[in-house]
């Protein structure tokens, strides 16, 4: 069992599937995604928990893009899935590839600059102390 693995909880706050009135955290919706694309099947571990690997976290976040940024339907998931998974040089494929990444890093830059931004007032707030 070689590299870090999550559980479903853990999974869901990755995923940032959270719901906006309890608060709660939707792990059901990722066990519906199971049962549909049966490439997100979790391992079942210790007590028949569910944990996933790295790369199947990397999977899951994949197709919640591709239902939620892209507006593909579980059947559009599965056939763009098992394309990539026959190597198939597809146009498609490699453009929603592309986007999936582009929009990946561009989330992590824009957390960059929000921590650059409350960093920045924090020491403009600091320096204006030291002046009294």
């Amino acid at each position: 069992m070689g590299g870090k693995y999550y559980n479903i909880s853990e999974l869901a706050q990755i995923l940032n599937l959270k719901d906006p009135k309890t608060g709660k955290f939707k792990t059901h919706v990722i066990r519906f995604w199971e049962t549909k694309i049966k490439e997100l099947k979790a391992d079942k571990i210790i007590n028949k928990r569910r944990y996933y690997s790295e790369t199947k976290v990397e999977l899951i976040k994949y197709v919640k893009f591709l239902l939620t940024e892209k507006g593909l339907r579980i059947k559009g998931v599965k056939d763009l899935l098992k394309k990539k998974n026959k190597k198939l040089d597809d146009d498609l494929v490699s453009s929603v590839d592309i986007e999936y990444r582009t929009t990946f890093i561009n989330n992590k830059i824009n957390k960059i600059l929000e921590r650059l931004k409350k960093l920045k007032k924090l020491i403009k707030t600091n320096g204006k102390k030291d002046t009294y």
